[in-house]
């Protein structure tokens, strides 16, 4: 594992240094256009409780529907984000930034459909009503700028934001004004 204070950068192929990468199959090809959002989600898996592998399950399309009754209702699903910040600041990379994730779902952002082709998709490990970690801050703030400096971000939105009839995350737990102002 790399040290969460190690210098991070996005290579040609979209791969962020410093972090592990573990292959999700739930991407494709990107559409031509700049990426220029990203989108801040939460999970946890069970809901509500933190660690474990289950979250990489999902992501790799290998979680046991049998091994919590939760995971039933969710067996068939294929998703994916760029990123996963862990409670501890460890960030998992899944897909290429340079791939479309499957993470925002039907969206809109600033009028544009299908935030997926432009977005970049982080999720942090976390519910909407538990406070996130200083180092879960930290973490993000660090990718938020290697993200920055490789591709021309406009904006930063919550999965709320974009799907506000369907989603709720990251939720009243996620500090925007914290995590905004260190930014600058």
């Amino acid at each position: 594992m790399k040290g969460i204070d190690a210098p991070l950068s996005v290579d040609e192929a979209g791969l962020l240094s410093g972090c592990e990468y573990i292959p999700s199959p739930n991407c494709d090809d990107r559409p031509a256009g700049a990426i220029e959002l990203l989108v801040i989600h939460n999970i946890s898996l069970p809901p509500g409780e933190f660690g474990g592998d289950a979250v990489q399950r999902l992501f790799t399309n290998m979680l046991d529907p049998a091994a919590h009754p939760y995971y039933g209702e969710i067996a068939g699903l294929r998703v994916s984000a760029h990123f996963f910040v862990r409670r501890d600041g460890h960030i998992v990379q899944f897909v290429p930034c340079l791939q479309r994730a499957w993470h925002a779902g039907e969206s809109c952002w600033q009028g544009a459909l299908r935030c997926n082709d432009f977005s970049l998709g982080i999720e942090l490990e976390g519910t909407d009503e538990v406070p996130y970690t200083d180092v879960q801050y930290d973490a993000l703030d660090r990718l938020t700028r290697a993200l920055r400096a490789a591709y021309p971000i406009r904006g930063i939105a919550g999965h709320s934001d974009i799907a506000p009839l369907r989603k709720t995350d990251p939720g009243a737990s996620f500090d925007w004004t914290r995590y905004l102002a260190g930014l600058c």
